[in-house]
């Protein structure tokens, strides 16, 4: 008798448990940069973990989300490849004011599904043997803008250009290298490093002197003032677990 009973309190505990979470958790809608993706789901898991919260994601190109979020897009939270749109956001009212700041410092690196092909030092783009390399647009991605920046400093621009395959994120312009439409290509380190080391194919590093840095900044939209779980959000991403996980992708803080 007496078990029957504590297993009911127990199963009444729970379920007030429960109700008091759903109560209490919320959605918060999260534009992320396409470099950011693979990090960020893996963070949204963490975060629903030790909040209840769930982060619904939306992944992309910073420059399209920035003319997305202009038109009253319904994004909470945006999670930028650059320091300089979100900065733009502040100046234009979009956003809660003091509540941007550098989650990430991006590495770029130059990737190629063959494990052969990309050289420790990136000679291979002097050298020229191949058809295609891989960018995202420079004006829609900060990335793209970083690789055009290295291919001008190396003085190979021009010899380049006519090989070029623009993707119009970071994210697909990774696709186009993977599935073998480009040999290779410029684009995130996140996306082919996981644990401190190479997932697949040779890759090359770009050397952080070769481009402007690439700072990432999130930053509280608007619309996101008063959603509780997009408030916890920018709290957890500064989070001592949070930075491990952004750092296991390569990324720098």
């Amino acid at each position: 008798m007496k078990s029957s009973l504590l297993l009911s309190r127990s199963l009444a505990a729970l379920l007030a448990l429960g109700a008091t979470l759903a109560v209490h958790a919320a959605e918060v809608q999260v534009a992320v940069a396409a470099n950011f993706a693979g990090p960020m789901k893996a963070l949204a898991a963490d975060f629903e973990k030790a909040t209840g919260h769930k982060a619904v994601l939306a992944s992309g190109a910073t420059g399209k989300f920035y003319a997305q979020i202009q038109s009253g897009a319904p994004f909470d939270v945006f999670l930028a490849a650059d320091n300089e749109t979100p900065a733009k956001l502040d100046k234009e009212g979009a956003t809660v004011p003091g509540t941007r700041f550098t989650y990430a410092t991006g590495k770029l690196v130059l990737w190629s599904a063959k494990p052969d092909l990309v050289d420790a030092k990136g000679e291979v783009l002097t050298s020229g043997q191949f058809a295609h390399i891989a960018l995202a647009a420079p004006k829609l991605a900060p990335y793209g803008a970083a690789a055009l920046e290295t291919m001008t400093r190396l003085g190979v621009l021009a010899r380049l250009e006519p090989k070029f395959v623009q993707g119009e994120s970071i994210g697909q312009t990774f696709g186009f290298v993977s599935s073998g439409n480009a040999e290779l290509g410029f684009v995130a380190l996140s996306q082919v490093w996981e644990n401190g080391k190479l997932k697949s194919g040779s890759a090359w590093i770009v050397p952080a002197e070769l481009h402007s840095p690439i700072r990432q900044d999130a930053v509280l939209l608007a619309r996101g003032k008063d959603n509780a779980a997009a408030v916890a959000l920018i709290a957890f991403l500064k989070s001592d677990a949070a930075k491990a996980v952004i750092r296991s992708f390569g990324y720098d803080l």
